[in-house]
């Protein structure tokens, strides 16, 4: 039973840290373009000139 008041806390801190970080994820725009990494993977780049 003593090893709860130090589990909890822990817990909670993770789950902090967890959201902290998903938050952050948002503001600096991780998820605003969804489907442009769909097209990347598609293209293979031959439309570029040769150098």
């Amino acid at each position: 039973m003593n090893v709860l008041i130090y589990l909890i806390p822990i817990a909670l801190a993770m789950g902090g840290l967890g959201l902290a970080t998903f938050l952050w994820s948002l503001k600096s725009g991780q998820y605003d373009d969804l489907e442009g990494s769909s097209w990347r993977v598609l293209d293979d780049g031959d439309d570029r000139p040769e150098a």
